[in-house]
């Protein structure tokens, strides 16, 4: 991952909405920003997209920190820690004003699991998903009271391969986990049950480099980008008359646009309504309506369903509300990009610098 220095702080467009109206909870931006070993924290006011650091932010975590996910009860976050001496997750409690305070001791991977990468959370908040690059594994914890971590029975999973990213269904019972390989990519689709899994499918990616993973809220489409090919593939989820897990790509998959380079991220909004496609070797954003699980790109945009960005972007995270896109872009520009968001389409609001690349950003409502 690049890690450049951030020379870019400035507010690039008028405020969108009205500030004072409409909903007055604020919302809390969590980056992490493994050059530094820290983590950032934002307050959002919800009807603007402005970003507020929190007092005593950035915090200090474990070396490397480069993934972040929260618990579904907004009392708890949770950082990959897999630099030197590590192999370890941070838990941190929330406070009401969105301050972070982390809770010792971290739970090791080790010696079993290293480089732990990519962290997955079930909707429940009963299991933490853990991809150890660096063993080849799956680390699972169950989740204990005060947001207390402990490896299931089995932990870690091997896998056979380096995991690149890992998508769980809503439903918490099927993981998919991506890798590389020749000529194509790999999608591992695994069994949960009470944390613990089973291989039940493996299927191409149908593409190279498959870095970006996403399900639709109904758990029946998994969109995967394909990052060195460039290419989306479009796969139907335990299609009927087939095992559970098995994948089966829809008529129109993979999705071919050579215009736009190396897409490395994706996030669908939270009503399945739009998928967002981060291009990290063209800059933008692009952005494609749902139908019958098909990605249709929008053609209201300001370069053909694609949305200027800074230099390589390559985090994507919506705001709860679905009002607001967060962008984490690792080029000359670093740092993230607020855009707001009406009918699929992106309206830039703000950049902020935060000293660091972010590699990974989550929203807390």
């Amino acid at each position: 991952m690049l890690q450049k220095a951030l020379v870019l702080v400035f507010v690039v467009a008028s405020i969108a909405g009205c500030i004072g109206c409409g909903s007055t909870a604020n919302h809390y931006v969590y980056a992490a920003l493994p050059a530094a070993n820290q983590i950032i924290a934002y307050r959002e006011d919800p009807n603007s997209g402005v970003l507020t650091e929190i007092a005593g932010s950035p915090y200090s975590v474990g070396d490397g920190v480069v993934s972040l996910v929260l618990h579904p009860s907004g009392k708890y976050l949770y950082a990959a820690n897999p630099g030197q001496n590590e192999n370890d997750i941070s838990l941190f409690t929330i406070d009401t004003d969105g301050v972070l305070t982390e809770q010792f001791p971290r739970a090791s991977v080790a010696p079993n699991g290293t480089l732990p990468r990519l962290l997955v959370m079930d909707a429940a908040g009963a299991f933490l998903y853990v991809a150890d690059v660096g063993s080849d594994t799956i680390s699972v914890f169950s989740i204990g009271t005060g947001g207390v971590l402990t490896q299931v029975t089995g932990s870690p999973f091997q896998i056979g391969f380096p995991p690149i990213n890992m998508a769980l269904t809503p439903s918490g019972s099927l993981l998919y986990v991506s890798g590389s390989s020749t000529p194509d990519g790999l999608i591992a689709g695994f069994s949960v049950n009470a944390g613990v899994l089973e291989l039940v499918s493996t299927q191409s990616s149908d593409g190279t480099i498959p870095n970006g993973l996403a399900i639709d809220p109904t758990g029946t489409y998994l969109y995967v980008a394909n990052t060195g090919s460039p290419n989306i593939s479009i796969f139907t989820i335990s299609p009927p008359g087939e095992p559970l897990g098995t994948l089966q790509q829809v008529t129109g998959s993979p999705l071919e646009d050579t215009t736009y380079l190396n897409p490395i991220a994706l996030t669908m909004d939270s009503t399945g309504s739009y998928l967002y496609v981060a291009n990290q070797g063209s800059s933008n954003v692009s952005v494609y309506s749902i139908t019958n699980g098909l990605p249709v790109a929008l053609t209201t945009s300001t370069s053909t369903f694609a949305f200027t960005t800074e230099g390589d972007p390559s985090v994507l995270a919506e705001d709860p509300s679905g009002k607001y896109l967060f962008v984490g872009n690792q080029g000359s520009g670093a740092g993230i990009q607020a855009f707001g968001v009406n009918g699929g389409n992106l309206n830039p609001l703000y950049k902020y610098g935060v000293g660091n690349t972010p590699t990974s950003i989550v929203v807390l409502q």
